[in-house]
């Protein structure tokens, strides 16, 4: 070993430079050789921002001066662009007037450090949703610029063609210029493509100009070139049992740090994958659920004695399936009769019961031509005689009227509730109506004995009334009484508008279109 070299220091594992007051490197040690890929006689003697002038303007060479005016030492890590391509642990120390700095490659921790905190935010971010155009927007903006300096999301629709449906760039600036290279390049795609072999299970990297020269289309092949023509990484999304679809990683140039991790991004596309394919299965589980629930919710039959709305919203975070009926339905006799249910429950059992009581109770109704109360009874009685094991809340109202009271513009409306909301009612001009006390039954399902009581109002007519469940008036952490008031407050200041309007603007204003639990809604508005 030369007599200049300090046994020490040359033993070190560490890299090692030191520098003078003017920025002389008066010191490199063997490993500081390794690490630079300079020696001893190009270094010593040499100016140190010469020697390495990315460190002139950079966040290392800022750390370096701050250490030499103030005397305190700094340990950071800092990623070194060409040639070295690598992050770096360096501790700056004060040295005389001078500085030592002490420096390790520390690119395969912090490679692995990232790649781990990249896939916990990804599986993070991901089960938070299963509304597939947020996780659409969320996945490019997940992995830039960890993964890349820009992203493309391609989805395999229902019908097997791909789709651009997210895209991301780490640059403002351009990511205009990449959402419109997303709505032209897949049409022009041969299959040799990246994108288009990802979609068949490869993971493919190719360069700009093996990307340029794939694609067909003009105009896509101009907006790559603005978008500097990057090399990529594509990378298929594995679903359960097939590729749904693709992730192109839009790789920086050589001397940037965001370039792309090949293991990192088939772990995130197996991450994102597997969430979007549950977005899509829980999209067409919901869809075929509330279709079901609808098709159980038939029209309403036409009454001779005014206008009847209907509505039906399923909750927005359940599985949109449950125990929420309405019915609107003549009698024999001409009365007109409407019904408001709700099954315990919110399932598949719930909705199966559901049907079960609306067709019982249809039945009972129509065979019987009998009041409420007594098609509550029967409704109960055949639900023990049946075996039908559930619990329910129930209102009827039937409406109907002699010639008599035809002639004077009067409806008599007769309820019965078994533990039910009681109905709400407008007279002719919107204002709310009082009910006569009722002393609010059972609910069905406890005892087939129990006694069921009606009561009676005279309507006049233009009257209104809305029967409703819950789920237009209950709130985590409200008061019932004050769901309720709001609901009357806002029946009353829409009163005057028509029935549909009345019906739709109640739902929005006190649910939003995102109710808590599921809203059924029938609502009647008697001639004038």
């Amino acid at each position: 070993m030369p007599a200049d070299r300090d046994p020490v220091l040359e033993a070190m594992p560490l890299g090692f430079i030191a520098v003078d007051r003017d920025w002389r490197i008066t010191y490199v040690n063997a490993g500081g050789e390794a690490v630079v890929g300079r020696t001893w006689d190009e270094l010593v003697g040499a100016c140190f921002w010469a020697s390495f002038p990315a460190n002139r303007d950079s966040e290392a060479g800022r750390v370096y001066r701050e250490v030499v005016a103030t005397g305190h030492a700094r340990t950071f890590e800092v990623y070194y662009p060409e040639p070295f391509h690598g992050w770096f642990e360096v501790s700056a120390v004060p040295l005389g007037a001078g500085l030592a700095m002490y420096f390790s490659e520390v690119t395969a921790r912090r490679t692995a450090q990232d790649r781990l905190a990249l896939l916990a935010r990804v599986g993070a971010e991901l089960t938070g949703t299963l509304d597939l155009p947020e996780a659409v927007r969320r996945i490019p903006r997940l992995v830039v610029p960890e993964l890349g300096e820009a992203c493309l999301l391609t989805v395999v629709d229902d019908d097997g063609r791909p789709r651009d449906l997210g895209s991301w760039h780490g640059d403002p600036a351009r990511r205009d210029l990449l959402t419109r290279y997303a709505g032209v390049r897949l049409p022009g795609m041969p299959s040799a493509a990246p994108v288009m072999r990802a979609l068949a299970g490869e993971t493919v990297t190719a360069d700009g100009d093996a990307v340029l020269a794939a694609i067909e289309d003009e105009e896509a092949a101009r907006l790559y070139r603005e978008l500097g023509a990057p090399a990529v990484l594509a990378v298929p999304l594995p679903g359960r049992d097939r590729v749904i679809g693709a992730l192109t990683f839009l790789a920086g140039n050589p001397g940037s740090a965001a370039r792309v991790d090949p293991l990192t991004a088939r772990e995130v596309a197996g991450r994102v994958g597997l969430a979007l394919d549950n977005v899509r299965l829980f999209a067409r589980q919901t869809q075929l659920t509330e279709a079901l629930q609808r098709s159980l919710l038939t029209d309403p039959r036409g009454s001779g004695l005014g206008a009847i709305e209907v509505r039906y919203t399923p909750a927005a975070e359940a599985a949109r399936v449950g125990g929420d009926w309405y019915d609107a339905f003549p009698q024999p006799g001409g009365a007109t009769t409407l019904v408001i249910g709700d099954v315990v429950g919110h399932d598949t059992a719930a909705a199966a019961a559901m049907g079960q009581l609306r067709s019982l109770l249809r039945g009972v109704a129509a065979y019987s031509g009998a009041g409420p109360a007594e098609v509550l009874r029967g409704l109960d009685e055949a639900m023990a005689t049946l075996g039908v094991d559930t619990y329910a809340t129930v209102a009827v109202a039937r409406f109907e009227r002699t010639p008599e009271e035809a002639a004077a513009g009067r409806t008599r409306m007769c309820w019965a509730s078994a533990g039910h909301f009681p109905p709400l009612v407008l007279d002719p001009h919107g204002r709310p109506v009082v009910l006569p006390a009722h002393p609010g039954d059972l609910l069905l399902g406890v005892d087939p004995s129990s006694v069921r009581v009606e009561s009676t109002l005279v309507l006049e007519a233009g009257s209104t009334v809305l029967l409703f469940t819950d789920g237009l008036v209950e709130r985590r952490g409200l008061d019932l009484d004050a769901g309720l008031a709001r609901l009357a407050a806002v029946v009353a200041e829409l009163g005057g508008r028509p029935l549909d309007e009345l019906c739709d603007e109640v739902i929005e204003r006190l649910v939003h279109g995102h109710p808590e639990d599921d809203v059924a809604l029938v609502a009647l508005r008697l001639d004038r």
